[in-house]
């Protein structure tokens, strides 16, 4: 490779020198420094090649799983008793753990996201028996969690009368039939976390993915984010014992909500290590590269956009760490700061992106350039970062619980 190609540990890191963690305890300090260790040695080397494979089953970074696994990340985000670190700010550590790997790789911070947030948070409301026999092995890493709301005809809409997954009542547990769409880890997963209509409720059941009438399909082709894999489920007369209900019968629409608000925490701090690569790398290229005689750094457009940045990611890593040390006090549902950061941190990185490309101009719109194979990290997180304004609560979404907030409900519906 030529002096073009910018690897990752080349990059110079800001982070350190603009952001003071005056408020965040020391625990989570600790686990940042841990997992970008893990990170620059593990996720750097591999990121390229995982954000650029189409998607496939065998394209799945499972060596890399493994090694996640064996470091322990998998434990951050939960108590002693069920086998996690059993950290005093859980959620907190869980989502600067998600920001680091989100600098070197979106797809990756994603299947950590719904493998632990999701998937083992769901379980983590599940009886002892649940917990033994999939919380266990997939902090281990010898099972791959999946958790599954959104449908073909529901998403944001998680209604009754939108959803067309049932789970009907029998002797000895359920029978589930429908779909489920869009539902990431599912093509390499050992069970899904799932949420059914139950007459006139909802239900979460632990579905194992290889029992009969349950069918993934093959991974979906996706604008960014390719080693993130999701697929379609299906359900064809699923039988489920009722050992496998998550909670109590009927709770399962709270369940969920409450897993996918933890999840919008996280999301957050993808966004916040999306823009804070872009960042990293905007500098150095404003510093090197030269146009009418000069670095372009010394034009005043480039400063004064850089400052605004620099500010926004500021205010986008603290919004997150509130929201997620609010839940870590108790609060299940921090709001506003959770729709806050989601909404505000993942319209970072998007607005950033297009920035960050432009300030590489030609060079950031190339995947590789076949001169030289030189290829740059802006154009992996332009087309990464767009899920994330979409998945678990569109910034729409989040702006109208923001004003809810605000106005109440009465006003807003």
């Amino acid at each position: 490779m030529t002096r073009l190609l910018m690897t990752q540990t080349t990059i110079p890191r800001y982070q350190d020198s603009l952001y003071h963690d005056l408020n965040t305890p020391q625990e989570i300090l600790a686990i940042r420094q841990e997992v970008r260790r893990f990170a620059d040695e593990h996720v750097a080397p591999v990121a390229y090649a995982i954000g650029h494979t189409e998607e496939s089953v065998e394209a799945f970074p499972r060596d890399l799983f493994a090694k996640m696994a064996k470091a322990g990340l998998f434990r951050i985000p939960f108590a002693a008793d069920v086998g996690g670190r059993g950290l005093k700010h859980p959620t907190a550590a869980t989502a600067v753990m998600i920001e680091e790997l989100a600098y070197h790789s979106n797809s990756v911070a994603a299947i950590v996201d719904v493998h632990c947030i999701l998937a083992g948070n769901a379980l983590n409301h599940g009886s002892d028996s649940i917990k033994q026999r999939y919380l266990t092995p997939l902090l281990n890493g010898d099972k791959i969690g999946s958790f599954a709301t959104t449908e073909p005809d529901a998403s944001t809409d998680l209604s009754i009368q939108a959803m067309n997954t049932h789970a009907t009542r029998t002797e000895n547990g359920y029978i589930v039939n429908g779909r489920k769409r869009f539902i990431t880890n599912s093509p390499v997963a050992d069970f899904v976390v799932l949420l059914c209509v139950d007459g006139e409720r909802m239900t979460e059941l632990v579905v194992e993915l290889n029992w009969p009438g349950v069918r993934v399909g093959e991974p979906d082709k996706k604008m960014g984010n390719h080693g993130q894999l999701t697929a379609d489920i299906y359900f064809d007369n699923v039988k489920v014992p009722m050992e496998n209900v998550v909670g109590q019968p009927g709770h399962g629409l709270k369940i969920a909500l409450q897993t996918l608000t933890y999840g919008r925490v996280g999301i957050a701090a993808s966004g916040t290590g999306m823009a804070q690569a872009l960042f990293d790398h905007s500098v150095e290229r404003l510093k090197t590269r030269r146009a009418f005689g000069k670095v372009i750094a010394q034009f005043q457009h480039w400063q004064f956009k850089l400052a605004e940045r620099a500010t926004e990611i500021e205010n986008a890593r603290n919004l997150y760490l509130k929201a997620a040390l609010r839940m870590d006090e108790g609060h299940a549902f921090p709001e506003p700061e959770a729709a806050m950061a989601k909404w505000y941190g993942t319209n970072l990185a998007g607005e950033f992106a297009r920035d960050a490309v432009q300030i590489f101009g030609g060079y950031g719109f190339m995947r590789e350039l076949a001169a030289d194979g030189s290829h740059y990290r802006v154009e992996e997180i332009y087309r990464d970062c767009k899920i994330a304004e979409i998945y678990e609560g569109t910034n729409e979404i989040q702006k109208l619980v923001i004003a809810r907030g605000i106005f109440g409900k009465d006003i807003t519906g």
